[in-house]
């Protein structure tokens, strides 16, 4: 069986049950530190947990499906969820992402939701634009 090394990182399967851990927390709005409460670690313990670093025993995964009401199976990708495009999980963990969503969708006149995305569309263009004048200057 091929041992997962420290020096090639995080098995990518100890990231993606974490990313899923970290997805859930915030999406119920559950802090850091009320999930270690819960579990009786430390807040670091489950960002190590939420990064891949440090991987989830079992005993301590059927914990946190049960603090954050899903299943194991949803947590490990068993299971069909309303996050099981990998992509679209993955820009769920980016820090502020479900906040931004939550946000987003509190709009309630779809012209207020166009000129938030135009908005959003016209930052990142910006953004790329100058990117590029700063590569090119270099």
């Amino acid at each position: 069986m091929n041992e997962h090394s420290e020096d090639q990182g995080p098995d990518p399967i100890d990231v993606a049950v974490g990313h899923r851990i970290r997805v859930r927390r915030k999406w119920l709005g559950v802090s850091q530190s009320t999930l270690a409460e819960h579990l009786g670690v430390s807040f670091q313990q489950v960002q190590k947990y939420e990064r891949g670093a440090n991987r989830v025993s079992a005993s301590m995964l059927v914990r946190i499906a049960q603090r954050l009401d899903t299943t194991v199976g949803e947590l490990v990708g068993e299971t069909a969820t309303p996050f099981s495009d990998e992509g679209l999980f993955e820009k769920l963990a980016v820090p502020g992402a479900v906040q931004l969503l939550e946000a987003f969708a509190s709009v309630q006149q779809p012209s207020m939701r166009t000129a938030i995305l135009n908005l959003t569309r016209s930052l990142i263009d910006e953004s790329d634009a100058g990117s590029v004048a700063v590569r090119r200057a270099r």
